[in-house]
């Protein structure tokens, strides 16, 4: 029996900030976060402290780029709350 994908849904904060990247960059980081559906929780990723069901990855050239989600496993989801630097992303988590 193969395991069912979870389904992948974006914030629209989410959305605002995969469109600000580069081309370039935003095709990486978005390859990256498609392979979250087949495997939510990939080599790397930490649940944040600070935010109760919160993940983070490392994903992009050089892995300078964060991608934050919460894993709703009882329904099959991803939803991704935050994309951006490393050096921003965690400041604009409300």
């Amino acid at each position: 029996m193969t395991k069912q994908p979870y389904r992948l849904t974006f914030t629209p904060a989410a959305l605002r900030d995969l469109e600000k990247l580069d081309a370039f960059i935003g095709r990486k980081v978005f390859s990256e976060i498609e392979k979250l559906a087949d495997n939510p929780r990939p080599h790397g990723v930490q649940m944040l402290e600070s935010k109760e069901r919160l993940y983070r990855v490392h994903v992009g050239p050089g892995k300078n780029y964060r991608v934050v989600y919460e894993i709703r496993d009882e329904i099959l989801l991803v939803l991704v709350v935050r994309v951006g630097d490393r050096k921003e992303v965690y400041r604009r988590l409300s």
